[in-house]
This record gives C-alpha cells, structure tokens and sequence, in this order.
C-alpha cells in the first residue's frame, strides 16, 4: 500500500514538471506572436490613415488606444499564465472578454467617426461636394476593411489559443509517459534479480525441505527433560529416556517430620510417565508442518535449542490417601473430642491440640519431585499445621443421644420388623457442671428406659434364614488378643440393621480403652511390632466383612491393612481406627438383618440372618497379585552386644499390590465377575541389631539370641496393622 502512494505522489511530480516545461515554451510563443500581431496592426492603420486631418486624428487616437490597450493586456496575459488548468482557463476567458470591450470600443470609435465625417461632409458638400464624397467613400471602405480584418485576428488568437492548450495537454501526457518509462526500466533490473533470488530460496528450502521429511533422525537441538536426544532415532530416543524415568519410579521417596520419616513407593501411587508421548512429539518437529514451517522450527531450533517435557500421571486418590495415613502417625497429631455409650455411661474423650499433615502442600510437593529427574534431595520435609480440637459441644451431644423408648415388632402383610429402641436420656445442666473440671475423660450417667419387648423376643421367625456365615482362626493362648476379640463379638452380636439402614463398626465397638475392657496386644507401629491396646479387634471386621459380601449387602466404607494380615489372604481384610477410618455397610436387601457372632476355641464366627428373597446368589472371589515390593534391612546399634554381633530382631516380608474379583452367581451360573478392590500392602523392614561394644571380653558360650517379635508373615500369632493407626486394633 505505501509503495502505490509513493508511486502515486512521484508521478504527481513528474506531471507538475512536464506542466511546468510545456507552459514555459507556449508563454515565449505567445509573447511573439502577440508582438507580430501588434506590429502587423499598427503597420496597416499607418497605410490607411484618412486625408482629413480632423478624422485623422481621432482615427489614430482611437486606434493608438486600442493598441495600447491590446498589448497591454496580452502581454500581461502571456506573462502572468498560471502553471495550473484551472488558472488558464479563467486568464483565458478574461483575455476574451477584454478583447470584445475592446472590439465594442473600436466600433463605438468608428460610429463617432463616421458620423462627425458625415458632419463635415455636409459642410464640405457645399464647397468642394463631389472630391470630398469620394475621399469619404474610401475612408469608410478602408475602416470597414480594417475592422474586418480585427475579427479575424481575434479568431485566429483563439483557435491559436485552443491549439496550444491542446498542445500543451500533449507534450504534457508525453512527457508523464517518457518519465514513466524511464522509470519503469530503472526498476526491471533490480525486480528481476529480486525474482531469481526468491526462486533460488524457494527452490533451496524446498530440497532442505524434502531431505528433513526423510530424515529419520531427531534434528539437532532437541532435547527431553533436559536430555538431549539430537540424532537419535525414535527407538533409541525412547529406550535412553525410559531407563532414566524406570529409575525415578523405582526410588522411594523419603519424607520426614522431625525425628519421623517414612517413605512414599511410586509404583504403589500408579506413577506412569509418557515417554512415547514426548519422544514422538520430539520427532515430528520439523517435519510435520509446511516446508516453510519446518524450516524455520529446524533453523530457530539450531540456534535456540527446544525442550520437550515428558507428562506425568498418578493415581490422586492413592497418594492422598497414603500422605493421610502418614499423617496419622506423627507424633503429636490432634486428637478431637468424641463421646460415645456404653451401657449406661456416655463417655466424652476430651480432644488434644496438635498437628495436622497438609496433605494439599505434600501432595505437590511428591508431584515436583516425580516430575524432575533431577532432583537430588534426599528426602521431602513433611509440612503440618497446628490445629486446636472443636470445643465440646454438650447441647449437640444431647440431640444426638437423646431417644425415646420403642418396642419391638414385625408385621406379615407386607412382612416387616421394627426393632425395639431403648430410650436415653441425661441431664444436660449437670454435664455441663462436668465439663468445667479439667478431665481427659468424663463419664455421664444416663439414664436408660429399657423397652418391654426386644427383638430377642419377637423369635427366630423375624430372622428365619441364615443368609451367610464366615470364619477365621486366631490363637486362643493368647488371652489378652482373645479378650478383644471376644469383646469386639459381644459388641456386635445381636446387632439389627434394617432395610436401607447403614451399620458402623466403630459405632458398635466404642473407644478401645481399658475402662471398656480392652487389653495389650501386638500391633504393628512405625514398622514394628510393640504393644497396644485393643490389638485384634481388626480380625472380627475383617471377618464381618467377608460375611457382609457373601450376604449381598453393600459396602459402603472399607480399607486394607498397611501390611499382609496373617488371618486372611490380601485383599480379604478389612481395618479400623477409632475416629479415623471405619468400616460400614448398608442393608440394601429387602428385610432387616441380624448379626451373629462368637470367638471360641480360637475361631471367631460372624454369621447374617433374615429373610432370604426370590433370588438368592452365592459368591466367590479371586485374588490376583500385580506387584511386589521387595523389603529393606534395617540395622540398630546395640552397645550391650559385642562388635560383630547380629540379631534378625525382626524377619522383613515383600509388600504386594494386588486386584480381587467377586464372581456373582445364580444357581450355580455366572452372572458376573467385577473387581472387588485394588489393594496395596508395604514391605515389612527386616530388622537386625547390630553390637558395637568393644570391650568386653569374649564369651566362650554361643551368644543367646533375642527371640523374635515377629514370626514371618503369614503368622496366626500377630495381626498386620492398619497403616493408618499407631495402634492397632
């Protein structure tokens, strides 16, 4: 666009020049030719002067002042003509108009004249009448001749005029065309040399561009994570790629709080990295756009080298899930407040101020360090926040207690059980008094308004059927496990859920504490095996919920230990924390259910009763392992044990990822089969104590080794802990 104004504005130029030219050499035309004129005029009114001195000298005057006149302004006219049209035409049309004046005034002269030569020829008449009228006579055809021949003059100017304007318009047009011209052929030389250059890039790029689409090679200056892959063929790109990311997913991540570390395993956080994704995007640069395309990607690359980033996955759910369970297991973590009852007592647990794990920051913090392969911290600083428990609530707690007493019953049309309620009920102002002493716990009394008919009552022809049963073995010399178990059956035996109602086993069960009967135990904690109370309880969950299943009810919350159970197969168990994590299920079958349970002899029996439906199906399940977490050793420093000593305190056990399936049937065909859950179980560390007293003096007696804690995996003996519990139940 800025090049046509330009042309535009030169060409403007060069007509003004031409213009210019062309109206300089017509004004020395003009200026002669108006000479000529003038002096042919006064060359032929000197020849035809009158013999009457009288007519003589109005004659000469007259005809001296339109001389005067006419030279005057013409000269001025050929003198003053404008460079531009519009100014010709407006001289040119007063140089007419001052020639007509002039003409009007020559015939206005002559009309004088004649008549004052007509005046005197009436006095000459009477004395010399015939020679005067001839001399008259003359006179008059001279100035008609005269006058005559003025006109023509003034014709001829303006067909002289029209000429020259047409002339000039010409040489003008002539003159723009030659410039044109002239112009035209400067620039042929250079728009040529411009055209083989363009055809020669264009013709050189394509042939660069045809060899690179070929090339079966990353061009150079392309790298991956920082990795440079210049060269390298989309196999080779790949396989040196995926042998440094395959490193990053088989290092664990350490974290730690404190004195407190633990580890996050990428495999078991479903870590996935696109390595084809990015190696593939690598390749085509440079290769699948147009040629012009390419070749700028391929020559921007060469001079600023390009990154492509290879993209990460993880499973969001598992990783959270396992910051949470670490979470649990700091030291001075908060505690909330919690109420339960029991039998006649509610039971307020005052909740502990302390920290909470930022699951949100750690959760980004992982996903940074998964991310660059470059990273060399040897372990990810856990960030807490400092949290203070909920204020006791009395009046809250009061609604959620408060029940009014119903009986039990059923009806047959439609059939239909209504369990009894018991009522409960405690005077608020009097816990409110409580709650002003500083306590840990505070036990209020109730007041329970026991029902007349129960379920018990209603008989065995509320809950007819048995819809499912299941058990699992336990040592039953160990008393103080057992005592939780049995326990943990007493708390759930007789337990009514009706249709749509869900059950809660932390609800049935109460805080594990001493006041509640519960006792030590082995649990698992940090890693080891250390005593707990309410350890085995996990074992009747686990238990109830493989009956659960087979029953055809719906799970609702579950979790699997943090390591393989020794009662059950992986996948089949079920863990719990009292305020943290719980198992539920809800009764989605027609009627109410009831559960049964018993430890005896070393066997805890769970077993679900009710009405059986039209369709009744049975289930099986299968367990299938995709993955292995191999164990690490562990070695503590005993200065009571001589160097050289070692002692496995504790055997270590591989950790398994595994699928479970339950299959459906209808007497005895498949109906289907879906996956039940994905679980993940740790390694057990495997843990020797190591002696490093030099001092003492060798014993010629065998060094009696510490009897192991743990038996290896699977034992009876000792339950898995949850991993999200420091003790476990």
């Amino acid at each position: 666009m800025k090049g046509l104004v330009k042309e535009n504005l030169e060409e403007k130029e060069n007509v003004e020049k031409a213009e210019e030219k062309v109206e300089e050499k017509q004004s020395e035309k003009i200026n002669s030719k108006t000479k000529e004129n003038t002096n042919k005029k006064q060359t032929k009114k000197a020849n035809n002067k009158p013999k009457e001195n009288a007519n003589k000298k109005q004659t000469k005057k007259a005809n001296n002042e339109s001389k005067e006149n006419t030279n005057k302004k013409q000269t001025q006219k050929a003198n003053n003509e404008p460079k531009e049209e519009k100014t010709n035409k407006k001289q040119a049309q007063k140089t007419n108009n001052e020639s007509k004046e002039n003409t009007d005034r020559k015939q206005d002269e002559e009309t004088n004249s004649k008549s004052k030569k007509k005046t005197n020829k009436k006095q000459d008449e009477k004395t010399n009448r015939k020679p005067k009228d001839n001399a008259n006579k003359e006179s008059d055809i001279k100035i008609e001749e005269n006058g005559k021949k003025d006109k023509e003059e003034e014709k001829e100017n303006k067909n002289q005029k029209f000429e020259k304007k047409e002339g000039k318009s010409k040489e003008v047009k002539k003159t723009v065309k030659s410039m044109s011209e002239d112009k035209k052929k400067k620039w042929i030389i250079p728009t040529v040399i411009a055209s083989i250059v363009i055809i020669v890039l264009i013709f050189c790029s394509t042939i660069f561009a045809l060899i690179n689409i070929n090339n079966e090679k990353i061009i150079n200056g392309i790298s991956i994570s920082g990795i440079d892959v210049s060269g390298l063929s989309k196999e080779e790109a790949t396989e040196k790629i995926t042998d440094i990311y395959q490193q990053k997913k088989e290092k664990e991540i350490n974290v730690k709080y404190e004195e407190y570390e633990a580890t996050l395993n990428p495999s078991l956080m479903e870590v996935n990295y696109e390595v084809e994704k990015a190696v593939e995007e690598a390749f085509l640069i440079g290769k699948k756009d147009n040629i012009f395309i390419n070749n700028y990607k391929i020559l921007f690359t060469l001079i600023k080298n390009r990154n492509v980033d290879v993209n990460m996955t993880l499973n969001e759910g598992v990783t959270k899930q396992a910051i949470e369970d670490i979470g649990v297991n700091l030291p001075g973590v908060i505690i909330e407040s919690s109420h339960d009852i029991e039998e006649d007592e509610l039971i307020i647990t005052k909740g502990k101020a302390g920290i909470k794990i930022n699951t949100e920051e750690l959760w980004k913090e992982v996903k940074e360090d998964l991310n660059d392969i470059n990273r060399k911290e040897d372990y990810i600083e856990i960030l807490v926040e400092h949290k203070e428990p909920e204020p006791i609530d009395i009046d809250k707690i009061h609604e959620e207690v408060y029940t009014e007493a119903k009986d039990a019953y059923y009806t047959k049309d439609p059939f239909t059980i209504y369990p009894e309620v018991e009522g409960i009920d405690f005077d608020v102002e009097v816990a409110r008094e409580q709650l002003k002493e500083e306590k840990e716990e505070y036990i209020i009394k109730l007041t329970i308004t026991k029902p007349e008919i129960t379920l018990d009552k209603i008989g065995a022809e509320a809950f007819p059927d048995q819809l499912a049963t299941f058990t699992t073995r336990y040592d039953a010399s160990d008393v103080n496990r057992t005592t939780n178990l049995e326990i943990a059956c007493q708390k759930i035996n007789g337990k009514v859920i009706l249709a749509g109602d869900t059950f809660s086993y932390n609800k049935a069960l109460g805080p594990r504490t001493a006041a509640a009967g519960y006792r030590n135990g082995k649990i698992y904690s940090g890693g080891e095996v250390v005593d707990g109370i309410g350890g085995g309880i996990c074992q009747i969950s686990s238990t109830l919920y493989n009956t659960v299943l087979m029953s055809n009810l719906e799970i609702v919350e579950r979790r699997n230990h943090q390591f393989v159970t020794s009662y059950l197969p992986a996948g089949r168990d079920a863990t719990v924390v009292y305020g943290l994590t719980d198992f539920q299920f809800k009764n989605t079958r027609q009627y109410p259910v009831r559960i049964v349970a018993s430890a005896r002899n070393g066997i805890a029996t769970v077993s679900m009763y009710g009405i059986k439906e039209e369709n009744e199906y049975t289930f099986s399940f299968s367990t299938k392992t995709v993955g292995s977490i191999p164990f690490t050793t562990k070695y503590e420093e005993d200065a009571t044990l001589t160097e050289g000593t070692e002692i496995v305190k504790q055997k270590g056990a591989n950790g398994l990822k595994t699928e479970t399936y339950i299959t459906k049937m209808l007497n005895g065909k498949v109906i289907s089969t879906t996956l039940l859950s994905k679980d993940t179980y740790d390694a057990m560390a495997r843990i020797v104590i190591k002696g490093t007293n030099t001092t003492m003096q060798e014993s010629t007696e065998p060094q009696v080794p510490i009897q192991q804690q743990t038996p290896e995996v699977p034992s009876e003996e000792i339950p898995a802990i949850p991993e999200t519990n420091p003790t476990i139940e």
